[in-house]
Formats: structure tokens, C-alpha cells, sequence
């Protein structure tokens, strides 16, 4: 079957608008490591897939979720040893009182629980998120996100504050005064959110704002905005599905690499290994809060073949050093991009954490205005030529680089050599034409 024939199928099948990534979309048929293959035979070098977070199709991960599956599998109405170990060994990677745990199966389902705990414990269901961000696709989760409002209107409880930016900062210096300036939004925010009756409940945020193009942020630069949360009575969510196990290097989870202290932690994508499990994390007092408060049951979340997997995945990233492997071939492909930078003046800004990071590509240096145009064209030359990647930020115009762990440095020349030559390919910014020369 053709990819033509397939998307004709596609269409007819899921319906319109399913989305798809590249002007060509890749049939994917196999996944081993890094290394991806589609329907006509072709590999491609993952750099963008997180959720085969130990790469596609680990032998380990493959044997527990065999092992597991040909055993038992239930829901947990069933009391069974496998969840109690794994929550136990997830918790202790936590600090302070964050020591119990909800298991679902997507992160959207983590974050409408975290909403509820919110509520629970503050009686108030107004929310604070960035203007830029994406925390699900439920109902309720998929109202914190401005950039895909519904048709029918937005909600009146969530409020959103301008994206930090470490490129263009807000109050114009980066440090403290784009802190300050952060701050401050998230003040007028509670302000608004107290002042129309709706009451303010919490804030919710990814640590390391992968969506709003993964700035460069100081520890402790969300201490003045969690100051005034906390002075308000509201509870801090942290949204890990993106940043967490181990990607930043440096630390297991995003908001330990800035040094904030999140109430909620939830969880997502790479927890199983493509496995669907995901949950949250929190402190004693506010799961009893919750639990009191709401009757929740999951039928799937949780189940013995999920944690299973989730459990191995753990294995790996200990038994592998995965996170050491994500601080070291992380930094060695960012001081790549820089040396690209050099040579390519379109390359505004290059930044990230572990095995997290890109390139910002703008017009001008000076005005920095951003090239979102020439990002697409240049993911798309990317893909011709066998290396995956995407785009993201408040610009669409931030090449993200998000492979599995264990990529190594080898293949991170193959990524930056193709990068250097889809780069020379499409020419400087100024010349390029839209549709002209992408491939």
C-alpha cells in the first residue's frame, strides 16, 4: 500500500485532520533502539520520538510486558504487589512529602486529576497556565491550552500568562527581570481570578516550558511567581510527561533541575516505554483530600502488564545510565549546533537540557524575527534525508531535538552532519522561497 493509498484510507477511516508530521508522512512498520524503519524499507534516525524513552522495542521492556501479559492482567480493585513496588520505587525519586501515587493511562488523564485535587483542597477551580503550552486533550485539561481554543469559547476559570522566553525576555533582561516580569503576570492573574468570583485554586506548568520552546532558565527563577501562588493559597502543578526520567541529565525530574517545589507532579509519555501508562505523584495530605473528595476509579490505569513495563523502563535508565548518557551526548550535540552557528547566521539561539534541545532560527539576529517557514522547510529536508526532528515554541521557529536516551554520539555527528547539509541545501534565510528547495 502506497503512503498516498494509506492516507486516502486514513482519512476515510479516522476521519479528517488526523494529524500527521512532515509534507510526507512516514508509514512506520519497525522501531529498534534510535533507529526507525518505514513500509518501503528505509531507516531513519529517531531524534524525536520521547516515548520509546529507552528506545523502540527494548528487549527488557518487550520480556516484562510478555512475562506480565501471559500471567495476570487486571484492574486495581484487585490489590496486587506489582503497583505497591513500583509506586514505592517512583516515589523514592522524589523529594520532601511527594510520596504517593495515582497511576493512569494518559497524562490528560494525570492532569484532570490534578485539576480535581486542586479544587479539593482549595475549593476553588481556577487555573493559571502560559499562553503557549498543552496539558491534554481531555475536556477540562484541554482548556489550558490558548493555542487550540474551542469554537464555542474559552473557560472562564483559567487565565493564562505570557510564556517565559530566555531569547526575548520578558522585562527585557533575562535573570531576575524576566523572573520579576513572570511574576508579576502570574499576580495579575490571581488578582483577576479573585476579583471575578471564580476564586483562585493553583498554577500549572511544565518546569522546563518544553512547548514555549524550552528556555534557558536559572534555579530558582520560578520562586518569585511560586511566592505568590503560595501566598494565595494556591497549589503549584507540574506537568513532567515531557521533561522527566531522566532527560534533563542532571536531575530525574524538570522541576528538580530549576529547583522549585511542585504540590502535583503528573505524568506521561515515556513512563512505559510506548507502553500507555502515565499518572501523578503528590504529598499524603492532598491525595486524602482528593480521595475524599471524588470518587475515582480507572480501569486500565494501573493494571499489572502497565507497571510492568513502567517498572522495567526503570530498569533500563538505572542499569543503562541513561540520564548520565542524556547530560553527556546532550552537551556534545548542543556545542555541535554552535559550532553551526557559526558558520550559519540563521541560527539565533541555540539551547536545552540533556537530551532536549535546538536551534531557534530567526531573519535577523538583531530584530530576532522568527523564521518559522524555514524550520518547516528544513524538518521536512531532515526527513528526506532519513533523520527525524520537529519544531516547536511560540514562533514555530525552534528545531527540537528530543531522541531516545540511548543516543549516542555517533549519532549525534549523523544528525548534525545531515543538519550541516540540509542547511547548505536550503541556503540563508534571506533567499529562501516557501516550497523551493526543501527537500
Amino acid at each position: 500500500m502506497s503512503t498516498a493509498e494509506m492516507m486516502a484510507r486514513r482519512t476515510r477511516l479516522l476521519g479528517p485532520n488526523v494529524s500527521t508530521f512532515y509534507d510526507e508522512p512516514v508509514a512506520l512498520v519497525r522501531g529498534e533502539g534510535v533507529w526507525v524503519w518505514d513500509s518501503d524499507g528505509r531507516r531513519y534516525l529517531d531524534c524525536y520520538n520521547n516515548v520509546p524513552h529507552v528506545g523502540h522495542c527494548h528487549p527488557h521492556v518487550v520480556e516484562a510486558i510478555t512475562r506480565q501479559a501471559s500471567t495476570l492482567n487486571t484492574h486495581t480493585r484487585y490489590p496486587h504487589r506489582g503497583i505497591l513496588d513500583y509506586v514505592e520505587r517512583l516515589t523514592a525519586t522524589f523529594d520532601g512529602d511527594l510520596s504517593t501515587a495515582i497511576l493512569t493511562c494518559t497524562g490528560s488523564e494525570a492532569n484532570d486529576i490534578a485539576l480535581r485535587m486542586v479544587e479539593a483542597m482549595t475549593g476553588k477551580r481556577g487555573i493559571i497556565a502560559t499562553d503557549h503550552t498543552y496539558h491534554g486533550n481531555t475536556t477540562a485539561v484541554a482548556q489550558l491550552s490558548a493555542t487550540n481554543p474551542s469554537r464555542y469559547g474559552g473557560a472562564d476559570h483559567v487565565r493564562f500568562v505570557p510564556a517565559p522566553d530566555s531569547y526575548r525576555p520578558l522585562g527585557g533582561e533575562a535573570g531576575p527581570s524576566h523572573a520579576a516580569a513572570f511574576a508579576g503576570a502570574v499576580e495579575d492573574a490571581i488578582t483577576d481570578l479573585e476579583d471575578s468570583g471564580v476564586g483562585f485554586g493553583g498554577i500549572i506548568l511544565c518546569p522546563s516550558f518544553v512547548n514555549e520552546g524550552f528556555p534557558m532558565l536559572d534555579k530558582g527563577w520560578l520562586d518569585p511567581a511560586l511566592a505568590a501562588v503560595r501566598k494565595a493559597g494556591g497549589l503549584f502543578i507540574a506537568d513532567e510527561v515531557q521533561p522527566g526520567f531522566g532527560r534533563n541529565g542532571s536531575h530525574t525530574w524538570g522541576h528538580q533541575r530549576i529547583k522549585a517545589e511542585p504540590d502535583i507532579v503528573t505524568l506521561g509519555k515515556p513512563m512505559g516505554n510506548g507502553h500507555p501508562i502515565a499518572g501523578l505523584v503528590t504529598t499524603p495530605e492532598i491525595m486524602a483530600g482528593f480521595r475524599n473528595s471524588f470518587r475515582y476509579f480507572n480501569t486500565y490505569g494501573g493494571n499489572p502488564v502497565s507497571v510492568a513495563a513502567a517498572n522495567a523502563t526503570l530498569d533500563v535508565i538505572e542499569a543503562e545510565g541513561l540520564q548520565a548518557n542524556a547530560l553527556e551526548v546532550g552537551n556534545y550535540a548542543q556545542d555541535g549546533l554552535r559550532r553551526l552557528a557559526k558558520r550559519y547566521g540563521d541560527i539565533g539561539d541555540v539551547r536545552g537540557y540533556g537530551l532536549f534541545f535546538g536551534a531557534e532560527f530567526v531573519r535577523d539576529r538583531e530584530t530576532k524575527a522568527p523564521a518559522t517557514d524555514y524550520v518547516t522547510a528544513l524538518a521536512n529536508a531532515m526527513r528526506h534525508r532519513g533523520v527525524l526532528l520537529n519544531k516547536l515554541g511560540v514562533h514555530y521557529n525552534t528545531l527540537k531535538v528530543r531522541p531516545p536516551l540511548p543516543f549516542s554520539r555517533e549519532n549525534a555527528d549523523l544528525m548534525l552532519e545531515t543538519l550541516d547539509d540540509a542547511l547548505s541545501a536550503l541556503g540563508p534565510v534571506e533567499d529562501f522561497v516557501v516550497g523551493v528547495g526543501a527537500a
